[in-house]
This record gives structure tokens, C-alpha cells and sequence, in this order.
């Protein structure tokens, strides 16, 4: 039985597997789950992991009462392998979500469905000697 590509993307999605598909043809990545792809038309379309690593494009905090579960965000994520898809950044207040912020994806249940919601990821400091610090140049004082 051939599954409708939404319905086989929830179907992952409820396993636990955050997947994107790709196309056999232009190698490109889609999102939203089609039959085609629409970049170059081809019907040959598979189902890989995503990794899930991503950068906020624009976000929204929707104010709600306290005691109707309080603000949220919906974030626009681009997704590094080239898609942007709608989700949710979680572990942070909703207005501290920020554009250009790097997030990473996961599968959470909800009612018995699993969805993909982001985290922040945290800003990586390198090791000592790795280069001059963010708006110096090398050789400054430091």
C-alpha cells in the first residue's frame, strides 16, 4: 500500500525519526513532504534523516494567559540541509528566541504524535589559541 508523503512523514515522525526527503534526481532536499519534486519534477523522491541543526529565519512570541499555558513562539527554522519548515524553539522564554539564533531539532510525542521542536544550541567558545576573539584582529592586545 502506497502511503501519501504527508502520511508517511507523520508515520516517522510518531516512530520517533525526524526525515526529510530527497530527491535521486537533483540531489536537492524537500520539505514539505510532496510526490514530486519541485525542483526539478522528478518522482524520485527517498526518505533520509534529518540532522536537525538549523538557524531561527523569524519568529513570533503569541501571547497567551498564565493560566491558558502562557506565550510561545513559532519560529521559521532553516534547516541546514536547505529547507525552512515552521516549529517551535523550547528550553528558553519565547520573546529570548532570537533570528539567527542556531537550534537543534528533535522528535517530542504530544497526544500520542510526534512533532519536530528545537532547542537552542549554545555558543561554542574555542579552545584557547583558536584564533582572536569576535572584532579583534590577530595580533591585538587581548
Amino acid at each position: 500500500m502506497h502511503l501519501s508523503a504527508q502520511t508517511h512523514y507523520q508515520a516517522e515522525l510518531d516512530a520517533g525519526r525526524f526525515c526529510l526527503q530527497q530527491c535521486l534526481q537533483c540531489a536537492r532536499h524537500v520539505f514539505t513532504p510532496r510526490e514530486l519534486c519541485p525542483h526539478c519534477g522528478a518522482s524520485t523522491l527517498r526518505w533520509v534523516r534529518a540532522s536537525g541543526a538549523g538557524t531561527v529565519y523569524s519568529v513570533s512570541t503569541i501571547a497567551r494567559q498564565r493560566d491558558e499555558g502562557g506565550n510561545y513562539n513559532v519560529a521559521l527554522i532553516d534547516l541546514d540541509e536547505g529547507v525552512r519548515m515552521m516549529g517551535r524553539v523550547e528550553g528558553i522564554a519565547p520573546e529570548d528566541v532570537r533570528i539567527g539564533q542556531r537550534v537543534q531539532g528533535r522528535v517530542a510525542q504530544q497526544q500520542g504524535h510526534g512533532l519536530v521542536l528545537f532547542r537552542p544550541v549554545p555558543a561554542r567558545s574555542g579552545p584557547a589559541g583558536a584564533g582572536p576573539a569576535p572584532g579583534t584582529q590577530p595580533g591585538d592586545a587581548q
